[in-house]
């Protein structure tokens, strides 16, 4: 096995007839390649190669040697090629674990795309806030979102958005809107499960602020949802609420604030992932970078 790159040298050699011409062609020092072959020479115990000042012939056993090994380099670079056009154009069953508000609200206006450049891959979405055993159960990835904890599977930050806070035009006239991050713990704010606290960013100021309403819920959908319904503030990434922006369904509030930076990942239990995963983790960091 050590030899097959020596045996690929050899076969450049053979074809061409010359030294000079095959190191040419492989981009290498002609002494290099004269000490590769002679090498190969003395592993296999039998000289292949008649050397003279004008030309190089084969021996009887470089003829036989040569032709057992094209058909193995050849074999080789064909092997290469295809693997090559499995890169570019993966194909096979994908399958995919993922919030369901990230589905919904990302993947679903974008999927498409992805699909029409890689006809071959079809697709299986688990659409679940569970965390998926990416060991034991048959995904090729999960996406996540936040924070992560440590553990031996593989990470990629593919995404990142800030947060800001939106009210309906409704909500405002009946509540008021707020003039400081402080006035937030008199209003009601829609919150996720877990998540009492805000942090708001203004430049090099922070500031916590601790919020409460009569929902907390754990579907950023919902979420949006009830504060186009009036409900009250609601923390959310601009991507969520565009439409509602446009149309005036939704307000943005204390606009030179924003919420710390949610994160979004892809987990791989392995760094050594087929292409038609590479390829999907790669199309979402470029689409959800931009976002």
């Amino acid at each position: 096995m050590s030899h097959l790159n020596d045996m690929a040298l050899f076969v450049e050699v053979a074809r061409a007839r010359s030294f000079r011409k095959a190191a040419e062609a492989l981009g290498m020092p002609n002494s290099t390649l004269s000490r590769r072959v002679s090498e190969l020479e003395k592993a296999i115990g039998l000289r292949l190669l008649h050397r003279t000042t004008r030309k190089i012939e084969l021996t009887e056993a470089g003829q036989l040697y040569f032709e057992r090994s094209k058909r193995i380099v050849d074999e080789a670079r064909l092997a290469h090629e295809q693997l090559g056009a499995m890169l570019e154009q993966p194909s096979g069953v994908l399958r995919v674990s993922l919030p369901v508000d990230l589905a919904t609200f990302y993947l679903t206006p974008i999927i498409g795309d992805f699909a029409r450049h890689y006809p071959g891959i079809s697709f299986e979405f688990d659409l679940t806030p569970r965390r998926v055993d990416l060991v034991t159960e048959p995904f090729d990835v999960a996406i996540r979102i936040g924070k992560m904890a440590d553990s031996t599977l593989i990470t990629r930050l593919i995404g990142r958005h800030s947060l800001h806070l939106y009210a309906s035009p409704g909500y405002i006239e009946a509540s008021g809107e707020p003039a400081t991050p402080a006035e937030l713990a008199k209003h009601e704010c829609i919150g996720m499960l877990r998540s009492p606290t805000w942090t708001l960013h203004r430049e090099m100021n922070k500031v916590d602020v601790a919020v409460s309403g009569r929902f907390t819920l754990n579907s950023v959908g919902m979420i949006r949802a009830l504060a186009v319904n009036h409900q009250g503030i609601a923390l959310l990434p601009e991507k969520i609420v565009a439409e509602d922006l446009a149309f005036g369904r939704l307000r943005r509030i204390l606009p030179e604030w924003q919420g710390s930076a949610v994160s979004i990942y892809a987990v791989t239990e392995t760094r050594l992932i087929p292409a038609k995963t590479q390829r999907f983790i790669e199309f979402l960091s470029s689409r959800l970078m931009e976002a």
